[in-house]
């Protein structure tokens, strides 16, 4: 695929553009630095459809420089949650600055919904944007401004207790996602007693856990009410923006997986206890290859998976891998796993510069390849959508997030030799990551089917708490496998999922895009430069069209209907045949 000078140079700048508003040596130290542009763009005269559209990019560059300063205090934070003073540069922007930012942009919302001027903007250029704005303004309400302050303050002890959980197995001292790659170990024992060590280190935080998944309930039931919802979930929906499906459109979905995907993963567990020929399976037998050989080790370093996974996406399209080349340069990465940091991984886009960062916690493991393929794929969407006029240009909904990084995961497949240079090695890595892609669909409905509940019941103790998570782990996951003798963990596994204490009702959407990506991937089977091309294309939108009409860009259908779950997981299924 060829790019032009400017498409090409959207991975290769490195520079911030020259602010048009602000200027050049604004940073954010205290509010009063700050409100003095608020009060402008409040104030300003509009005298017509050209002025409106210059305020609007104004706006929008004081609210990149806000969301990018905020984004580097996330990520140093989350880098290191054990230095205090990183976690009280971010709790100054949420306590100190985000409190005052609301009001006026609310106040900006209704300036410029107001303005005769807003119906000769081009209607198909703006008309995502203007939506966006109306619900945003429907569902402000000032008494919840101090209550977001409070619910953001909460969600930072997640991160600081998840973060500081370690494990010492044979005498070192491990992270959790350390001590889980063990779970790959041929030998059974050392399977099981890094299992244990790790659910009994997060036991020892689950009243904690517990408690703090009750407060953040209690936050947001009440800035649902007073937004006049009748539930956090309701209230999510049209916060997240999400035009496109109703609540009973998920719960529809949840029930598609439970028929359709569930009975293939059962079989995928009963294959497994044949082949790792057990008269039971257990929870740590889930990770291990059946084949009884050592974990597939397809990196040592951060260094040498940065690298690998940048010859991946050249060899998918230059422009893609020079995306993380730029990164790299500007030292935009930080990969490997280590004590006091933050779990998970993310890729953070930085709205100024255009160029993200990528966060993970990798520790030599087939995983954590999946996971640098995961984040690249939102890095190059970053990329593909960094010189749009508005800030809100380049944040589509989660939806189109995880189908670009999704998506990747997939496409890059036939290029895993970088990192599996044995045949059978590239086999059973291949065939380890088509099984999870089909079981993503049963955690995922177990999640989102968890939230809906917990929200719909606001003041449920503990203890329903508890039953009704094992209610839904026992219809979605695991129908074969034996828990006897831990029945104490089971009730707490959902504790792990850091989407629910940091990000509420983030989670469907890895599915439905799961299963625009498998259609992507299907694509490239049939035409892979035509596949690519729609990609990108599809990225490229940002949030400038509706869903729907972005994955008709990529040339694949928004629709997470039975019928269609079902084709797809039958190409899923044959393509693993094929190995």
């Amino acid at each position: 695929m060829t790019y032009s000078t400017p498409a090409a140079n959207l991975a290769t700048d490195t520079q911030r553009p020259p602010r048009q508003y602000l200027p050049e040596s604004f940073t954010v130290t205290n509010w009063d630095t700050i409100e003095p542009y608020f009060l402008e763009l409040r104030d300003r005269k509009i005298g017509s459809a050209a002025e409106l559209e210059r305020w609007l990019l104004n706006r929008s560059e004081l609210e990149a420089a806000l969301s990018e300063d905020l984004a580097w205090r996330y990520i140093r934070m989350t880098c290191d949650t054990q230095d205090s003073a990183r976690t009280e540069a971010f709790q100054f922007f949420v306590n100190e600055i985000e409190p005052h930012v609301a009001p006026y942009e609310h106040a900006l919302n209704e300036k410029m919904l107001a303005s005769e001027f807003l119906s000769e903007l081009d209607e198909n250029r703006y008309r995502v944007f203007v939506r966006s704005v109306r619900q945003a303004l429907a569902i402000y309400r000032p008494e919840n401004v101090p209550l977001k302050t409070e619910i953001s303050t909460q969600q930072q002890q997640y991160a600081a207790l998840a973060g500081a959980m370690t494990v010492t197995l044979d005498g070192e001292e491990l992270t959790l996602p350390r001590a889980a790659d063990r779970l790959k170990s041929p030998d059974r024992q050392v399977r099981e007693t890094a299992w244990r060590a790790v659910q009994e280190r997060r036991l020892q935080d689950a009243k904690a856990l517990d408690e703090l998944y009750t407060r953040l309930i209690g936050l947001r039931h009440q800035v649902a009410l007073n937004a006049g919802f009748a539930n956090f979930r309701d209230y999510m929906f049209a916060a997240l923006g999400r035009f496109d499906y109703t609540p009973q459109d998920t719960l529809d979905f949840h029930r598609a997986i439970r028929e359709t995907v569930v009975p293939l993963t059962d079989n995928l567990d009963l294959e497994r206890r044949q082949d790792l020929n057990l008269p039971e399976l257990r929870p740590w037998d889930l990770d291990v290859d059946v084949s009884g050989l050592a974990p597939l080790r397809p990196f040592a370093t951060g260094e040498e998976l940065l690298a690998k996974t940048t010859t991946v996406f050249d060899r998918l399209d230059p422009f893609l891998g020079q995306c993380l080349r730029t990164m790299g340069q500007m030292g935009n990465l930080d990969l490997e796993s280590r004590k006091g940091k933050a779990p998970g991984g993310y890729n953070y886009p930085l709205d100024e510069t255009g160029v993200p960062f990528i966060f993970m916690n990798a520790t030599s493991s087939l995983r954590d390849v999946v996971t640098m393929l995961h984040e690249g794929g939102h890095a190059v969407h970053s990329f593909l959508t960094r010189r749009l006029p508005l800030g809100a240009d380049k944040h589509p909904p989660s939806e189109v997030a995880e189908l670009a990084s999704m998506s990747m995961e997939l496409l890059s497949l036939d290029h895993w030799d970088v990192f599996f240079t044995d045949p059978d090695e590239l086999r059973r890595a291949k065939r380890t990551h088509l099984e999870s892609v089909l079981e993503t669909f049963p955690w995922v409905a177990t999640i989102d089917k968890f939230q809906h509940w917990v929200y719909e019941h606001p003041t449920h103790t503990e203890e329903q708490r508890h039953a009704r998570w094992i209610e839904l782990f026992d219809e979605f996951n695991q129908r074969t496998v034996s828990w006897k003798g831990l029945e104490h963990i089971k009730p707490y596994l959902w504790q792990k999922q850091l989407h629910l204490y940091e990000v509420p009702f983030y989670y469907i959407e890895y599915a439905m895009a799961q299963l625009g990506a498998i259609a992507v991937w299907r694509n490239y089977r049939q035409n892979p430069q035509a596949a690519l091309e729609g990609y990108q294309r599809a990225l490229a939108l940002g949030y400038t069209a509706p869903i729907g009409e972005i994955y008709a860009a990529a040339g694949i259908r928004f629709d997470f209907s039975t019928e269609y779950l079902r084709t797809l997981a039958d190409f899923v299924q044959d393509e693993m045949a094929k190995l």
